[in-house]
């Protein structure tokens, strides 16, 4: 999979005295980017956390604040984006606001490294898709604050189920990451960073109407009293979806009807600082949606082929009720900020219902998927040399996973299957910096499963090159795994029948890149990588007993590339272009062989112009065009693509009172992202936010 993005950066100079000055400065950065921007506040893991004084005034170029964004997904510490040998993407919450992105999967639109837009639909309740060099959503690992949170029972988690008003900023790790956090992390890594207490008790409330039904409400409460800080936030947000499309392919023309869907999202998280050396984190996430599930429509020709067995279900409903919490202990070691060790325990209660309540009585279902999962992890992070830094820990999951059936005619429930599965891992990464230009990072873990077959090493090694002050050389080698899930391993279904001789899927990442200072008006961001995906796991039919095989290869090129400029005062723009060319090498169906792999080929290319000022006034024009891409692996069937253009805008009326507004699709470009399943066309809102 070849994928090439453009991600730049303008260099102007500018001076921060104050926390409102650097938000207009993110905000003024948001869209020449599009998502890599620094933020005075500190994730929980970090070594030096926030103070309480006031910054005192800096002087800060734009450049440097991509460069000097903290991330922590690298590092499995904090560190920043120059630091990392890594190519990273980020997205903060005052971009997300500008855009606004009312989920992750939104979130992920414009950012590089990534094919964000899944495949059922633009709604905000759209069933999400990440493709990272050549791997699927379930080969993509995703992180709340640090840890992972993928269904270990069915594969992958669905990034439109976590509403952006919690959310301080998105990393997208493209590359793998299996080194620093085991299974799942093939393709890539993306780690949801939730909002940090305030120093001041705020409130912030917003309220958005938008197209076909769209409201939402939002309100969060952070601030701090002596040594107990907090966040306490709702969403809810509602939408018809009651679009009008047409699908030429099968002549049909009409209203989207049981697309209509219901948000009630709570976020709470508690900070105590127990002395000055010690804290203690609860936090807990509780997301809840109804949604109706409308189909897609039926796809005559070719017969067979991807849209061929479609249907368009007026009853047919989605019920997803989840709760993920931890608790995190953090306590500096000595006298100083160069020993912390994080210790944290978390549980996650992820319940799914489908009921199929289309047709006849006979064909009536009721699908029940619940998943609980326990971990630990501890891990000491050590700056013990003044050039030498040394990350190592521990970590372990336990994910019970249960599948059942209940049919509405017999009034029979049947058990796919109830099992488990445990998972351990010891792991270290060693960094040290040679000379202040160069630095070499060298990474292992090993994983234990109780899998017959589960235990894995992933080594990892990265290099950073500083040729001048302009001039940043960057390579990185790492080896990757996922583990099957439990429905690949124990179903019993009628249709799949899982297999539990299955080894892990394994993969090899090699990148090299440069990020290059463009005099003092812009930043390129160039990565050349090559990914390896073995073993794959894929449903075998030509046997006797059909069933889940470790089937295939896939080997994908490509390029990132990213760039952003300042045409004029007050004028950015930027560009982002993911080149893909993701080849099968190795398939039980030869028809398949060197052919691309379905949906994951796409090339994207984001670009955007605005108009920022620094009192916050933003306007711009944002370009997303997504090329042809197969819909199947032998590349008889494939879509054509679109390119869509939106404008976004946020107007500061006042010192606490922000109005947005946004038209996506503005020529109503109209599209299918799976053959017989439409895009919304043309949507509006408005949203009005308050901060006092």
């Amino acid at each position: 999979m070849l994928n090439i993005l453009f991600n730049c950066r303008c260099a102007v100079k500018v001076v921060v005295s104050s926390m409102s000055a650097m938000t207009t400065l993110i905000l003024w950065n948001y869209a020449v980017c599009a998502g890599e921007i620094a933020q005075p506040e500190k994730i929980a893991q970090s070594i030096s956390p926030p103070t309480n004084e006031q910054e005192p005034p800096i002087e800060i170029t734009v450049t440097g604040k991509v460069l000097n964004q903290p991330v922590f997904s690298p590092f499995r510490r904090e560190g920043t984006v120059k630091d990392s040998t890594r190519p990273v993407y980020v997205i903060t919450g005052e971009e997300m606001e500008a855009q606004g992105a009312r989920t992750v999967r939104e979130a992920l639109r414009f950012l590089p490294g990534i094919l964000p837009d899944g495949t059922v639909g633009t709604e905000v309740n759209a069933l999400s898709g990440q493709f990272i060099r050549g791997s699927n959503s379930e080969q993509v690992l995703i992180l709340l604050d640090g840890r992972p949170i993928n269904n270990l029972g069915g594969g992958g988690f669905d990034l439109s189920e976590i509403t952006t008003n919690n959310i301080e900023r998105v990393e997208v790790l493209p590359g793998g990451g299996s080194t620093l956090y085991g299974s799942d992390a093939v393709g890539g890594v993306i780690n949801i960073i939730t909002r940090r207490p305030t120093e001041k008790v705020t409130t912030q409330a917003g309220v958005t109407l938008g197209a076909y039904g769209l409201n939402e409400q939002t309100i969060q409460n952070s601030g701090k009293i002596g040594d107990i800080s907090w966040v306490v936030g709702y969403n809810r947000t509602e939408a018809d979806n009651n679009y009008p499309f047409s699908i030429p392919e099968a002549n049909f023309e009409g209203t989207r009807k049981n697309n209509d869907t219901l948000y009630n999202n709570f976020n709470v998280k508690l900070e105590a600082n127990l002395g000055k050396r010690n804290t203690l984190t609860v936090s807990s996430l509780y997301l809840n949606k109804n949604q109706g599930v409308p189909g897609g429509v039926p796809i005559p020709e070719p017969q067979f082929g991807q849209g061929y067995f479609n249907s368009l279900t007026d009853n047919n409903r989605k019920y997803t009720d989840q709760v993920l919490t931890d608790l995190t202990w953090n306590s500096k070691l000595g006298g100083g900020n160069d020993s912390l060790i994080t210790a944290r325990v978390y549980a996650d209660f992820l319940n799914t219902r489908f009921e199929n309540r289309s047709g006849t009585l006979s064909s009536q279902r009721r699908f029940d998927n619940e998943q609980t999962s326990y971990g630990i992890q501890t891990q000491h992070s050590w700056k013990f040399a003044k050039n030498q830094t040394l990350v190592y820990g521990f970590d372990y999951r336990n994910t019970s996973a249960r599948n059942s059936t209940f049919n509405y005619s017999t009034e029979q429930q049947t058990l796919s299957y109830d099992d488990s599965l445990d998972q351990g891992a010891l792991f270290a990464r060693y960094e040290i910096n040679f000379t202040p230009s160069f630095s070499v990072n060298l990474g292992l873990r090993q994983d234990f499963s109780s899998l017959a077959d589960g235990s894995f090493t992933s080594p990892s090694v990265g290099a950073r090159w500083t040729i001048s002050d302009s001039t940043n050389l960057r390579a990185n080698y790492i080896r990757n795994f996922r583990a099957p899930t439990l429905f690949n391993l124990y179903a019993r279904g009628s249709t799949f029948v899982g297999n539990p001789n299955l080894k892990s899927e394994n993969g090899d990442s090699y990148d090299i890149g440069i990020d290059q200072k463009l005099w003092d008006f812009g930043l390129l961001r160039l990565t050349f990588f090559s990914n390896t995906i073995s073993d794959l796991i894929a449903y075998n039919f030509a046997v006797p007993v059909a069933t889940y095989e470790n089937l295939g290869l896939v080997r994908t090129t490509g390029i990132e590339a990213a760039l952003n400029v300042q045409l004029a005062k007050n004028v950015y723009a930027f560009v982002n272009y993911t080149l893909n060319d993701p080849r099968i090498k190795e398939s039980v169906n030869s028809t398949e062989k060197d052919k691309e792999l379905r949906f994951a080929g796409a090339d994207s290319l984001n670009l955007g112009i605005s108009y920022e000022t620094p009192q916050g006034l933003y306007a711009g024009i944002l370009m997303h065009s997504l090329g042809s891409y197969p819909t199947n692996n032998t590349n008889t069937e494939s879509l054509s693509g679109y390119t869509t253009f939106d404008f976004k805008t946020r107007i500061p009326l006042s010192d606490n009172l922000v109005l947005t507004g946004s038209v996506d699709n503005i020529l109503n470009q109209r599209y299918q992202l799976f053959p017989g399943f439409p895009d919304a066309g043309r949507v509006f809102q408005v949203g009005l936010n308050a901060t006092f």
